[in-house]
Parts: structure tokens; C-alpha cells; sequence
């Protein structure tokens, strides 16, 4: 094996598991969008700002190093697109009881 070949694997280990670290904290989030029907403590910017860093993941996996891991990035890309869907139904939530 290369040098550069273990490198890439290496790489990759840490990536998965910080992929698999910020995505068990979404779930968590989602449920609490769901339950809570309010947007109090989020920041849809937030949300967004996150969301374009997982657009870029996808990106460069496409683009230049394309292995498995980009399965990891699809699945925080969903739920945090779920995590936005319901803080904009939320608005609404939030609208209605401050009338």
C-alpha cells in the first residue's frame, strides 16, 4: 500500500466519524421542531449556513473524490433540510400565538 492510499483511508475514518457526530445530534433537532412547534432557540441562518457547507461536502465529493462517505453528506443534507421545513411550518405556530 502507498503512502498516499493509507492517507486517503485515514482521512476518510475521521470524516466519516465527525459526519457521524453532527448527524446524531439532527434527529434530536428534528424531534424537537416537531414536538415543540416553535421556532424559540433556532436560527434559520443557522440552518442555512449548515446546509450549504453539506451542498459543498456533496460537491467536492462529486467533483473530486468520490467514495461513500458522500452517503453520510446526503443524510445530514436531508435532515437538515427536514430540520428547515418544519422551522418554516413553525412560523406559522409562531404567528398565530403571539395573536
Amino acid at each position: 500500500m502507498s503512502f498516499w492510499l493509507i492517507k486517503e483511508i485515514v482521512m476518510s475514518i475521521f470524516e466519516i466519524i465527525m459526519l457521524i457526530c453532527f448527524g446524531l445530534a439532527w434527529p434530536v433537532s428534528i424531534l424537537k421542531s416537531w414536538t415543540s412547534k416553535t421556532n424559540n432557540g433556532k436560527s434559520l441562518f443557522f440552518l442555512i449556513i449548515v446546509l450549504v457547507g453539506y451542498i459543498s461536502g456533496i460537491l467536492h465529493k462529486i467533483y473530486f473524490l468520490c467514495d461513500g462517505v458522500i452517503v453520510l453528506y446526503i443524510i445530514n443534507f436531508t435532515m437538515v433540510f427536514i430540520d428547515i421545513l418544519l422551522y418554516i411550518r413553525n412560523m406559522s405556530y409562531d404567528k398565530n400565538s403571539l395573536t
